[in-house]
């Protein structure tokens, strides 16, 4: 990510844990400690304002003599960019006299090294201009302060200011770290507006509008250009762990965002294609992507084979959703390759092994397979191309063994079997994967595709999901409580994760299933509330109890890709909008229920214009903004 600051709501950077201002992957600063007449300010106070910047306020009282109230008071707003900005005021009644001392720091840690304990001692600076130099062989930063300091310290690395202040009377300094000869950062997302649609929500709950916004402020602050393509943009996956380009989540979260515009679907669709394995043998075709932590009872997963799923689902419903003809057929040779690599690795039993070759077949791995063999024979069907009616047939074969191979029967009705090993065995474990059984995928004419599962099977799963061993009241947990190894938090292990329950929340209402939806969905509402409406990718997987809150994972990405996106389709899926662009219609299939009352989304973007909807308090939509010729499906 090209730049990060991580602070605690102390606003005092002390270098310790991650804490620091970041580019490239790199802590530029990692202590900032500010006094005034030889204290600390006592804080009182931490807001996020924006995604790329964050107040800090505090107050002092210089002398130890004066009464409770106090005679100064701070404010730092610190900005992702390496910007920070301290002002003090003051609220004494007599003119003040105060020194000013900011003690930096620095160890130009990678951030893999910060995370791990390994950064070592911190570096010697010298005195540069109006701040601070540290140089090492890895890199220079260079912090300049304005206005210049009275006196520099370099052995201790501290500047110093002597502040008069009348009363009432204000001085303010800025700081800006940055690598040496670099100039500022400038987040995408600021430059490119038209990226994501200035999307907004109004209605009954006013936690809605709140969680669109932010969500659409996260995924602004997550773009990221394609280096040697910088007209591509992508998602990154979080900070501060993954801030980078991680293949699967950049797909899923950009399709999560298509109500947003197609523009995130296409940068990322263009720049994995340049990424697509080449030439012969088992992977070629594939988006290459590392291995993942799968839970306590299955090996890792291969991200890549999920990337590579995603790929012609993305492509096939940014179509829908409005991607033109010419960009459409610019992808097509790309998802074709995706789908032939498809066909050929799951081959004659019809089971597609993740990671592959040779290992077991996971249920959410043959549902992503499952619904981009529809989606792709839709696309290839629609565009002339061959090759619609092998993968129409291996997904009807799919369909038949799935039922036999991974429904699990028992005495409470059934369920599904979290995957089979490669020797055939069947891990009949109830997990949040199974969610991704009811994410279908869009077809024409605001259709969705078929299943894997009968209708019969399907009410189980919506009930097994709904039910107190899935649902935490929080959202959905990774894996059932009563199940072995069972741990709140544990990742795929008992966690609950955003995108696994947006996923969960969108499949069981487009299914009918809205009461399961409904209670799903007030949880992650909930949850959201108590995040500042920035929901992490997972949290806990505890039980709410009245009063509660659920808490953090300490190893999640906050802002998250994927939970940001899951905030846009935790709501549009409450309007149930499915666009058919190539064809000019657009149908509306809202949760009748209307959990959160009335509520109206404007300024999403379909075939490429502003498209707004409401759905009132009875469960019914209408269209109030559409592009010129759109028409209302039935």
């Amino acid at each position: 990510m090209p730049a990060l600051a991580i602070s605690t709501d102390q606003g005092q950077l002390t270098g310790r844990g991650l804490e620091g201002f970041y580019r490239a992957g790199r802590r530029l600063l990692s202590r900032c400690q500010l006094r005034v007449a030889g204290r600390e300010p006592v804080a009182v106070q931490a807001r996020m304002l924006s995604a790329d910047h964050a107040r800090f306020m505090a107050t002092l009282r210089p002398s130890a003599d004066g009464g409770p109230d106090p005679d100064v008071v701070v404010e730092r707003t610190r900005y992702a960019d390496g910007t920070e900005r301290i002002l003090l005021r003051s609220a004494s009644g007599r003119h003040l006299r105060l020194p000013v001392e900011l003690s930096l720091g620095t160890d130009l840690a990678e951030l893999g090294a910060v995370a791990s304990g390994n950064t070592g001692p911190e570096l010697s600076p010298t005195v540069h201009d109006s701040g601070m130099r540290w140089t090492s062989p890895v890199g220079t930063c260079v912090v300049a302060a304005h206005p210049a300091p009275a006196d520099a310290l370099a052995s201790a690395g501290l500047l110093r200011w002597e502040v008069e202040l009348a009363p009432g009377g204000t001085w303010s300094l800025e700081l800006r770290v940055r690598p040496e000869g670099a100039g500022p950062v400038r987040s995408v997302g600021h430059g490119m507006s038209r990226s994501l649609a200035t999307a907004r929500a109004a209605g009954d709950d006013p936690r809605a509008r709140t969680l669109l916004e932010r969500s659409v402020e996260d995924l602004q602050a997550l773009l990221l250009r394609d280096p040697e393509h910088p007209a591509d943009v992508h998602l990154a996956a979080g900070a501060p762990w993954r801030c980078g380009l991680a293949p699967a989540e950049a797909l899923a979260a950009a399709r999560m965002a298509l109500p947003l515009g197609t523009r995130i679907a296409l940068g990322t669709l263009r720049t994995l294609a340049r990424r697509q394995l080449a030439g012969k043998g088992p992977r070629a075709g594939m988006i290459p992507g590392p291995l993942r932590n799968a839970g306590p009872h299955l090996p890792p997963g291969c991200t890549g084979v999920e990337a590579t799923l995603l790929f012609p689902v993305l492509l096939a419903e940014a179509w829908r959703w409005g991607l033109s003809a010419q960009e459409t057929e610019e992808l097509l040779p790309a998802a074709e390759r995706c789908l032939r690599w498809l066909l050929s690795a799951a081959g004659d039993r019809g089971r597609l092994p993740d990671p592959y070759p040779g290992g077991p077949a996971r249920c959410e791995t043959q549902a992503h397979a499952h619904r981009a063999a529809l989606l792709g024979a839709d696309l290839l069907d629609a565009h002339g191309r061959p090759g619609g009616a092998d993968l129409l047939q291996w997904a009807e074969r799919l369909r038949g063994t799935f039922r036999e191979d991974f429904w699990v029967e028992d005495r409470a009705g059934g369920r599904p079997a979290a995957a089979r090993l490669a020797d055939g065995r069947p891990v009949p474990l109830l997990t949040g994967g199974a969610a991704h059984l009811l994410d279908t995928g869009l077809l024409g004419s605001g259709v969705l595709a078929p299943g894997l599962l009968d209708k019969v099977r399907t009410e189980q799963l919506a009930r097994l999901l709904g039910g107190p061993a899935m649902d935490s009241g929080w959202g959905l947990r990774s894996l059932g409580v009563k199940e072995a190894a069972y741990n709140p938090f544990g990742h795929r292990g008992g966690a609950v994760r955003v995108h696994e329950t947006a996923v969960a929340v969108a499949g069981l209402a487009s299914a009918g299933y809205e009461k399961e939806a409904s209670a799903l969905l007030r949880g992650v509402m909930a949850a959201a509330e108590t995040f500042g409406y920035r929901l992490p990718e997972m949290y806990a997987g505890e039980q709410r109890t009245e009063g509660g809150a659920p808490l953090p994972h300490p190893a999640a990405c906050r802002p998250a890709a994927t939970a940001a996106a899951a905030g846009v389709q935790l709501l549009t899926a409450l309007a149930g909008i499915r666009p058919d662009a190539p064809a000019g219609t657009v149908t509306l299939s809202p949760v009748r229920s209307a959990p959160l009352g009335e509520l109206g989304l404007m300024a999403l973007r379909v075939a490429g214009a502003p498209f707004s909807v409401r759905v009132s308090r009875l469960g019914l939509a209408m269209v109030e903004e559409a592009a010129e010729g759109l028409q209302l499906g039935v």
